[in-house]
Protein backbone atom coordinates (compact mmCIF):
# COMPACT_ATOMS: atom_id res chain seq x y z
CA UNK A 1 0.00 0.00 0.00
CA UNK A 2 2.62 2.73 0.78
CA UNK A 3 5.31 0.92 -1.66
CA UNK A 4 5.40 3.48 -4.11
CA UNK A 5 3.95 6.37 -2.19
CA UNK A 6 6.89 8.95 -2.94
CA UNK A 7 6.77 7.86 -6.48
CA UNK A 8 3.08 8.39 -6.48
CA UNK A 9 3.86 11.96 -4.56
CA UNK A 10 6.53 13.20 -7.25
CA UNK A 11 4.83 12.00 -10.19
CA UNK A 12 3.78 14.90 -13.03
CA UNK A 13 0.16 14.39 -13.41
CA UNK A 14 -0.04 15.88 -9.56
CA UNK A 15 2.06 18.48 -10.90
CA UNK A 16 0.23 19.32 -14.09
CA UNK A 17 -3.13 19.71 -12.03
CA UNK A 18 -1.77 22.09 -9.69
CA UNK A 19 0.12 24.00 -12.66
CA UNK A 20 -2.48 25.28 -14.18
CA UNK A 21 -3.45 27.30 -11.20
CA UNK A 22 -0.25 29.29 -10.88
CA UNK A 23 1.18 31.92 -12.58
CA UNK A 24 3.95 31.57 -15.28
CA UNK A 25 7.63 31.37 -14.61
CA UNK A 26 8.69 34.66 -16.06
CA UNK A 27 5.43 36.51 -15.40
CA UNK A 28 5.39 39.52 -13.22
CA UNK A 29 2.11 41.07 -12.42
CA UNK A 30 1.50 43.73 -10.11
CA UNK A 31 1.04 43.47 -6.62
CA UNK A 32 -2.37 44.09 -4.97
CA UNK A 33 -2.59 47.17 -3.45
CA UNK A 34 -5.40 47.10 -0.02
CA UNK A 35 -6.53 49.57 1.54
CA UNK A 36 -6.18 49.73 5.36
CA UNK A 37 -8.93 47.79 7.34
CA UNK A 38 -10.95 50.47 9.26
CA UNK A 39 -13.37 49.02 11.80
CA UNK A 40 -16.22 51.66 12.03
CA UNK A 41 -14.71 53.94 10.13
CA UNK A 42 -11.60 54.54 12.47
CA UNK A 43 -7.77 54.31 12.25
CA UNK A 44 -6.18 51.80 14.88
CA UNK A 45 -5.03 54.51 16.56
CA UNK A 46 -8.46 56.10 17.21
CA UNK A 47 -9.28 52.92 18.16
CA UNK A 48 -6.49 52.29 20.58
CA UNK A 49 -7.80 55.69 22.23
CA UNK A 50 -11.28 55.26 22.91
CA UNK A 51 -10.31 51.48 24.08
CA UNK A 52 -8.18 53.25 26.45
CA UNK A 53 -10.83 56.30 27.09
CA UNK A 54 -13.18 53.55 27.48
CA UNK A 55 -11.06 51.34 30.34
CA UNK A 56 -10.18 54.84 32.52
CA UNK A 57 -13.85 55.51 32.62
CA UNK A 58 -14.47 51.86 33.52
CA UNK A 59 -12.17 52.33 36.32
CA UNK A 60 -13.34 55.77 37.72
CA UNK A 61 -17.10 54.47 38.10
CA UNK A 62 -16.09 51.03 39.77
CA UNK A 63 -13.89 53.45 42.20
CA UNK A 64 -17.06 55.90 42.83
CA UNK A 65 -18.88 52.87 43.38
CA UNK A 66 -16.78 51.37 45.94
CA UNK A 67 -16.40 54.72 47.52
CA UNK A 68 -20.18 55.17 47.58
CA UNK A 69 -20.84 51.91 49.44
CA UNK A 70 -17.97 52.53 51.64
CA UNK A 71 -16.06 49.50 51.16
CA UNK A 72 -13.24 52.06 50.88
CA UNK A 73 -12.50 54.60 52.20
CA UNK A 74 -10.31 57.84 50.81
Amino acid sequence: MFDNLREEANSSPYFQENAKFLPAAGTTSDPVVSKPRKLLGMTPVQRFIIAVMLAIVVCNLGLMCLLVTGRMGI
